[in-house]
């Protein structure tokens, strides 16, 4: 092709796949299929490669992020950026309607009611239809350019076909429950704690530096306001603000209240407490705006919100249904987790049917019994929680639980050892014990520890059932004809498995470590035995002293160590392991680091961090010979706190130990070097 014709086709190609992502991301109403909307995209990209100066700012090409940033700049709003005031009172939302209206006395009233998004809001400004700058709130007057990791969104438009010289709107960056339930289930499986909801996950994605891992996560947008305007028309109303938004492409919000009355607003925040669960995202509550932009300039703000708007936040959600049973699920280190049978009910938009008890001590707590009414609750949380027993509906029918002295699984005896999880968890005794060897299989299998295709659930179920595995080291023994020949196992999923388990041999020694499932060594200890030492067998020959010297180990985690490994069959488990080919040495270990400015320093980070992520901040850490710890204790030198800081901040501020922010620690980084 000619340069114009190249030129040309890039141009089609790009107006095209804008116009499929509005379809499929905006609308929910897909017009190709995905291999051609994938053929399209990189045919995009294969003429961009070969004419770089095609690929520019607004190309699709843009969104699948760029290269990491090293810090986030600063981006000033041009008018500020306020939170709304917040109840849960219906008496308050009347009180606030008599406030407006006495400073309005002689004004008509109108309202608009929209879903509050359980998200993460932020500030878009378009400079001729081009989106030149995307930000947080931050505080109200200067936020994070975050823009790399808003072009990510498939949703957003990175042109507008026809808007003002210069434009700011606002709007929610959510996570969509179908995208939450697969991170979460991605974090599990890599032995990361899961995002407690939505919300969270949100802006920990938009914190994160590399637009790739952002582009990963499948963020969505919703846009609901109007910030600044220049050299056009604008609306004058909230419903026109919406209309307009929407015929520039954004996404809005499906449904709206248009109300003239307080008994209106309250009607419609009653009916999207009821259709709340049929949006794709999390919603906590209802926003209630002023319709006049130009009565909204009259009622004016205070210091921290508009006097025009209001958030009415929705109570957890909650739900009494029937426990028909209590049965026992015996898990890979053999602990015993009761879970409630429930007779199926509607909660936050799911149907949930099983809840866990989590240990007999809790069960006895709350008074449980077997055939009781009980509340449940979802308040954007992964598991929904037995909250309490609803007394006044017993009818002394109910039944006590017996905790079983036998496992369930396989009738071996169940011991609860004294200092074990606080001495609340029952475990089988019996290593053999079927659940237990399905459950070391899956483990080992997983995605966080050994990462081999195909190991879940129901395969390792099979594979000891069928007699075939008896531990991990079974697993590079197996053949091609004996995985095909298990039910709903063909010859192509075999050799899947069989590549999973070869590539696995080369997994860095904190993997085999984490995948052994060795009693409270999770993922971030086998991170800190791969640093300390530089093989599997100086891992077992440390002494529990050497081993409690260890940062993220202590007393516990050491006696853990040398319990496992003090079992015979634990030792010829490690031995077949090594016949079989996998890889004891440790890429993490670097005894150099130990003369580092930072050695014998002990930190822990806690919160979202304004330019960095954690890893990236534990890597200076680690790079100038310190730890990083999980926990706080009296052995913590710093404690590097950003936004939304929980419990970690609170234990450092009771221990006494000295708490640091961003600027600090880069500061203290910046002496050491």
């Amino acid at each position: 092709m000619t340069p114009a014709e190249t030129s040309a086709r890039h141009a089609a190609l790009a107006g095209e796949i804008r116009r499929h992502d509005h379809a499929y991301y905006v609308e929910a109403r897909p017009a190709i299929s995905d291999s051609e909307y994938d053929r399209l995209y990189r045919e995009l990209l294969d003429l961009e490669r070969d004419f770089p100066a095609l690929a520019t700012a607004d190309s699709p090409s843009q969104r699948v992020g760029g290269k990491p940033l090293s810090a986030f700049q600063s981006s000033v709003h041009r008018a500020r950026m306020m939170s709304l005031d917040n109840t849960y009172s219906q008496a308050e939302v009347r009180e606030f309607v008599a406030r407006v209206q006495k400073l309005l006395p002689d004004e008509t009233l109108e309202w608009v009611v929209e879903p509050k998004v359980d998200g993460l809001a932020i500030n878009l400004r378009y400079e001729h239809g081009l989106l030149t700058v995307g930000a947080t709130r931050g505080d109200g007057t200067t936020g994070d350019d975050i823009t790399a990791n808003l072009k990510t969104i498939r949703s957003l438009p990175l042109r507008l076909p026809a808007a003002p010289a210069l434009m700011e709107v606002r709007g929610e960056v959510f996570l969509a429950k179908e995208s939450f339930a697969r991170l979460n289930a991605e974090r599990v499986a890599a032995g990361e704690e899961p995002f407690a909801n939505p919300r969270n996950a949100a802006a920990g994605s938009l914190k994160q530096l590399d637009p790739a891992l952002v582009a990963h996560r499948r963020l969505g947008i919703l846009l609901y306001g109007l910030g600044h305007c220049e050299g056009g028309e604008v609306p004058t109303t909230q419903v026109d603000v919406l209309a307009w938004l929407k015929t520039l492409g954004f996404k809005t919000p499906e449904r709206t209240w248009f109300c003239r009355s307080v008994e209106e607003l309250l009607a419609a925040i009653d009916e999207l407490d009821h259709l709340r669960d049929q949006f794709s995202y999390e919603t906590d509550g209802a926003v209630i705006k002023l319709n006049s932009l130009a009565l909204r300039e009259r009622v004016g703000v205070t210091s921290k919100a508009p006097r025009w708007g209001m958030a009415y936040k929705y109570a957890a959600e909650q739900a009494e249904t029937r426990l028909n049973a209590i049965t026992i699920q015996v898990g890979r280190t053999g602990a015993l987790t009761p879970v409630a049978e429930l007779e199926p009910v509607l909660l936050a938009g799911s149907t949930v049917r099983r809840a866990t008890l989590h240990n007999e001590d809790e069960l006895r707590r709350k008074d449980i019994r077997i055939g009781d009414t009980v509340l449940i609750e979802k308040a954007g949380e992964v598991i929904p929680a037995v909250v309490a027993v609803v007394t006044s509906k017993r009818t002394g029918q109910e039944k006590t639980f017996e905790f079983p002295k036998q496992c369930p699984e396989c009738g071996s005896a169940v011991s609860r050892a004294s200092g074990d999880d606080a001495a609340v968890v029952w475990r089988c005794t019996n290593p053999d014990c079927p659940a237990q060897v399905r459950g070391r299989i899956e483990h080992w299998c997983a995605r966080g520890a050994m990462d081999i295709e195909g190991g879940g659930e129901v395969l390792s179920a099979q594979l000891v059932r069928s007699g075939l595995v008896h531990d991990v080291a079974d697993l590079y023994k197996l053949s091609l004809d004996e995985l095909s020949n298990l039910e709903r196992m063909g010859e192509k999923s075999a050799q899947n498995f069989l590549d999973g388990l070869a590539a696995s041999r080369t997994r860095d020694l904190w993997r085999l470590l984490f995948g052994l499932g060795i009693l409270h060594v999770g993922a971030g200890v086998a991170k800190a035995l791969g640093r300390a030492f530089p093989t599997l067998d100086d891992v077992f020959a440390a002494s529990i002293q050497q081993l409690a010297e260890v940062e993220d180990i202590g007393d516990v985690i050491a006696q853990s160590l040398i319990q496992w490994h003090g079992d015979d069959r634990n030792r010829q488990l490690v031995e077949r392991l090594r016949r079989a080919g996998l890889n004891f040495t440790s890429a993490l270990h670097n005894p150099a680091a130990a003369l580092g400015p930072f050695a014998g320093q002990t930190f822990v980070l806690t919160g979202t961090l304004p330019t960095m992520s954690r890893e990236q901040a534990a890597a200076k850490i680690e790079a100038l010979g310190g730890k990083v710890s999980s926990s706080v204790s009296k052995k913590t030198d710093y404690v590097v706190a950003g936004v939304e800081a929980g419990s970690k901040l609170e234990k450092a501020q009771k221990l006494g130990v000295k708490i640091i922010d961003e600027a600090e620690f880069l500061k203290l980084c910046s002496v050491a070097q």
